[in-house]
């Protein structure tokens, strides 16, 4: 799985926001705590606002703000309101492809693929990373010690 910089950024600025609770940040602030580029930020914090899961107000008391608790918004919740669904395959729902012969069990791998992701990505709340108190079993998928290799390109 490949994460975007737009996904990188809108998870570490939601955490920010966690953080604050119900008082504004401004996305200064944001961009300061997290060193996101701030016109980069911006256009993030839009599609966030628009997706439901912030509030923004202008002024000078203004800022943004987590629309719901952070516990009740999960890693899924941001990554889908800045990059779509959680897996594609050529830009279709691995629902959706079909394939012949042999490479006819792909789908099956792309669906239990999603369905790994899931279990953990809808899992963990921004509660949980900004507390660092990650749920017990994504902490015990950390302990292996191959979870932390990068396998050989070679």
């Amino acid at each position: 799985m490949r994460l975007s910089a737009r996904v990188d950024y809108a998870l570490r600025a939601a955490a920010e926001l966690a953080v604050a609770g119900s008082h504004p940040v401004t996305a200064v602030q944001l961009a300061e705590a997290q060193q996101i580029p701030p016109k980069f930020l911006e256009n993030i914090l839009g599609q966030l606002r628009r997706s439901g899961l912030i509030r923004s107000q202008r002024g000078p008391e203004g800022g943004y703000w987590l629309a719901r608790p952070a516990a009740e918004i999960s890693l899924a919740d941001i990554i889908r309101a800045i990059d779509g669904p959680l897996l594609g395959v050529r830009g279709e729902r691995p629902e959706h492809v079909g394939y012949e012969g042999p490479a006819a069990s792909l789908q099956e791998v792309w669906i239990a693929l999603r369905a790994s992701e899931r279990n953990i990505l809808e899992r963990v709340s921004l509660q949980h990373v900004a507390s660092g108190e990650l749920p017990e079993p994504v902490k015990k998928l950390t302990e292996d010690s191959a979870a932390w290799e990068s396998p050989s390109l070679i």
